[in-house]
């Protein structure tokens, strides 16, 4: 217990009682209780160099109240904590000083951690995990080589950011308005070998399986619209004058083929180059480096001006047989569908106005009545179509399919908007792929001696002419770890720092061990050593957070990233808290992650979270959002030095509804501070020792008794609701009753404590050591309610004389009518407005209202 004092001294309180947590282990989770388990998770944090803001310990008090709660009810609590610690911003620090990303992470974690434990959350620290930790990774590295096992993992070229003046890779983020953050430099798009995930493999179910889990419904739908399915047809087009060429195109809207009057081609389709004519050849190359220098978001944005340029080619309509033009525009991805579409002016928004912008024919094939504007995107008949005249939308565009496909040139598809998963960087800190390139010939040598799981199909790549195959280290050989770099800086090629560690990256290479030695040393004897090279990509900041919450589960495992009983057990998440801002990529990426080890046996449940929420935004005072610039950061360690945590902690649950967006106000949180002072002081009594009201025999007055039975239900139910600002109102009543009561009895203070202690932690923990609270408040039962005992024996009831009010007074809940206006005419308050004056008429509302009409 903290030092005797008279005042509420959180500078002494709150640091014994985070001193006593710790060190008696009080909120460790056990993986084999035999008690029901609650497993409450927070999307753990990026440590920056920043350190924590207000937004941070939003969510992390919601699920720390909510752990504590589910403590006191008798569950078996895991609340874990951990670091999403690789990043770019410690690799950008490192090129600025050539400290090691490693060692700036360290001070990172450090200052959180500090920052943290002051804020006195319930954590389990004996599960602390770390990304960029070897032991984590090693498991990180493993789940990717399961996923290359299965075929899900493969080599491409993508587009990528490039600055030639600085002879790098740069992340979205280090590009503003098509030049380099630093620098200023013009960047361009350029092609480089990436690996990629086979996500769109598992489309139909992530997007299926979005009916099983509790999510907010707006985080579903942005699931869904970034998976986009989308039902149509694959139709190819005969290119002019090559006949046994075709272009394959996928659209929605085959019922509108009659109305195609030009195509598109995203500027890095692969017919491009042979499909241009000599005189338009200097104009689409031209225009095809200038959209190299656009984002995607900034080609598909439906604001901006239409651009495009003809090929020179032309295709033929399949059911026209006319030539339509083949234009080259960037609006038109390559990533989604085909990478060419069918243009049809007269029924779409975007063609109609790329139509009129270069006088392309526009021809109306769906009637929708008469005075309808081009463009038209509704239903309605089919017009110019031919055959197809008079047919519903939907009847017209199974007939057109139909009929193609007896012809060999179309076929009924669903599409995805969703793209396979770009999983590699051009940076030093990151998990390290554990892969080697061989050349096809030793591919096959170890294929033939080691008894190493393999993809179906072998992953390759070409470069100069040369085949190279990927081979997987065995998992004997994990973790592969980052090895040291002379420098930080990009290799200059496009390859990450990696690459130019040659006595790293060239190798001989054991592949029954994983064992490797430089290449410029003799070849061991063997044949099991292959010539290999290492790869020099590294994962995204995606993969460490793809899996964590199972780590959580049984971080110290050297055998498995967690055991069978463990996943048993702990299964996924009963609660998972984070902003919506991640809303799709983490959330979708953890899914499929989750999926593939769900489909080889390894977790016991389809999804990772079975129920989601989002806290809301805090901004700043300005009602803006917070950021160094606009100078209206809150920074928590200042509020903790000024009015405590447990006020912390109160007031940002007592600012709104968790799930709204609400401005920070530095005056608010006086009341609630006001508010702990004020349970201090009907506790501790002005001598330092218990206040002279409490007493241990007696019984409380009725009012007091019933409200406690009403705070200790709806504080529960509350707390269950996440509803906490609606918890402390009720808290807050109470407390003001209590200040009224001339006694109370202990326990009744003990209990309100109990439902305090979620909230304010170390104030109920002091006091309830205070009041002879037995070992912690957070390991005390929850107290129970009686339903019986919450209704009221009497209510107030309001006394109105020709509608004005004139008093109240609390009377038996069942007084009647005639007994109402007997004690109305007894009021000393009413009693001289009914004095020579005749009732005329009763208006009586039992147990709220008495209204006398006189006169």
């Amino acid at each position: 217990m903290a030092t005797k004092c008279t005042d509420y001294n959180f500078h002494e309180i709150e640091p014994h009682w985070q001193s006593f947590w710790e060190q008696n282990r009080v909120f460790r989770a056990d993986n084999t209780s035999a008690r029901p388990k609650y497993y409450v998770l927070d999307m753990f944090p990026y440590p920056s160099g920043a350190g924590l803001h207000i937004g941070h310990p939003e969510g992390y008090t919601a699920t720390d109240i909510l752990a504590r709660y589910k403590r006191a009810r008798g569950c078996n609590v895991l609340h874990p904590i951990g670091w999403d610690a690789f990043g770019l911003p410690a690799e950008q620090h490192a090129v600025k000083t050539g400290t090691h990303p490693a060692a700036n992470t360290r001070n990172n974690i450090t200052n959180f951690r500090r920052q943290i434990k002051a804020l006195g959350f319930s954590y389990d620290w004996d599960r602390e995990i770390d990304t960029t930790d070897p032991k984590y990774y090693r498991w990180t590295q493993w789940i990717f080589l399961q996923l290359f096992r299965r075929g899900l993992a493969y080599v491409d070229e993508r587009p990528v950011w490039w600055c030639p003046e600085l002879r790098t890779v740069l992340a979205n983020e280090e590009v503003v308005d098509g030049k380099s953050e630093v620098g200023g430099f013009p960047v361009e798009r350029r092609n480089l070998r990436q690996w990629v995930l086979r996500i769109t493999a598992y489309a139909e179910r992530l997007l299926e399986d979005l009916k099983e889990v509790d999510w907010p419904e707006s985080t579903k739908r942005m699931q869904e619209a970034w998976i986009g399915r989308s039902e149509g047809a694959e139709i190819e087009f005969e290119l002019d004058g090559r006949p046994r060429d075709r272009l394959r195109v996928f659209t929605t809207r085959p019922d509108t083929l009659f109305g195609c009057t030009y195509m598109v081609l995203a500027p890095e389709h692969p017919l491009v180059d042979s499909l241009v004519t000599a005189d338009q050849r200097a104009a689409v190359e031209a225009y095809r480096k200038t959209a190299a220098a656009k984002s995607d978001l900034e080609r598909t944005d439906l604001a901006k001006d239409k651009s495009g340029v003809f090929s020179g080619a032309h295709a033929i309509n399949p059911v026209t047989g006319l030539r339509v033009p083949i234009w080259i525009a960037d609006y038109v991805l390559m990533g989604y569908g085909t990478g060419a579409i069918m243009a049809v002016p007269g029924h779409d928004e975007r063609d109609y106005e790329f139509a009129q912008r270069f006088s392309l024919p526009i021809v109306p094939v769906i009637d929708g009545g008469a005075g309808q504007p081009l463009p038209y995107t509704g239903d309605g008949r089919l017009i110019n179509s031919g055959s197809f005249n008079g047919l519903s939308v939907r009847d017209g565009a199974a007939g057109i399919v139909r009929e193609l496909s007896a012809l060999g040139v179309a076929r009924a598809t669903v599409n995805y908007k969703l793209r396979d998963w770009l999983f590699s960087r051009q940076r030093y800190w990151g998990e390290p792929f554990p892969i080697v390139w061989v050349s096809p010939e030793d591919y096959a040598v170890a294929q033939r001696q080691a008894s190493l799981p393999l993809p179906p199909s072998p992953v390759t790549f070409s470069q100069e002419g040369t085949t190279y195959c990927a081979l997987p280290l065995p998992e004997s050989a994990l973790p592969l770890e980052l090895p040291p770099v002379q420098s930080y800086l990009p290799s200059g090629t496009g390859e990450s720092p990696l690459a130019n560690e040659k006595a790293w990256v060239e190798i001989w290479y054991n592949h029954a061990t994983g064992a490797a030695v430089p290449a410029d040393q003799p070849r061991p004897p063997g044949s099991e050593w292959l010539r290999a090279r290492r790869e020099t990509n590294t994962m995204p900041q995606w993969a460490g957070s793809c899996w964590y919450y199972l780590r959580f589960l049984d971080p110290h495992n050297q055998a498995a990233f967690a055991s069978p009983e463990a996943l048993r057990y702990w299964a996924s998440p009963d609660l998972y808290v984070g902003g919506a801002e991640h809303a799709v990529l983490h959330l979708l990426y953890a899914r499929f992650w989750h999926k593939v080890l769900f489909d080889q046996g390894l977790v016991p449940q389809p999804e990772p979270f079975r129920k989601l929420f989002h806290q809301g935004i805090i901004l700043g005072e300005d009602g803006e959002k917070m950021s160094k610039s606009r100078g209206n950061v809150v920074n928590p360690d200042a509020i903790i030095q000024s009015h405590g945590t447990d006020t912390l902690r109160l007031y940002l649950m007592f600012l709104g509804p968790l799930e709204a967006m609400k401005p920070w106000n530095p005056r608010g949180i006086e009341g609630v501070h006001r508010f702990l002072q004020r349970v201090w002081r009907e506790v501790i009594g002005p001598d330092g020792n218990l206040h002279p009201k409490i007493v241990s025999a007696g019984a409380d007055a009725p009012e007091l008794s019933r409200l406690l039975h009403e705070t200790v239900k709806k504080v529960g139910e509350d707390i269950e609701g996440l509803r906490f600002n609606t918890a402390i109102s009720q808290m807050m009543i109470f407390s003001n009753a209590l200040q009224k009561a001339s006694t109370v009895r202990r326990e009744t203070v003990s209990q309100f404590l109990q439902l305090l202690a979620p909230f304010a932690p170390h104030l109920a923990e002091e006091l309830w050591a205070r009041l002879g609270g037995q070992g912690s408040v957070m390991l005390a039962p929850w107290p129970t309610y009686d339903a019986s005992a919450l209704a009221a024996s009497e209510v107030k009831l309001v006394f109105q004389v020709n509608g004005k009010y004139r008093a109240d007074q609390l009377v038996p809940i069942d007084t009647t009518e005639e007994q109402a206006v007997a004690i109305a005419r007894g009021h000393p308050r009413v009693a001289p407005h009914l004095t020579g004056k005749t009732i005329r008429r009763t208006i009586f509302v039992p147990v709220k209202i008495l209204n006398l009409v006189v006169e």
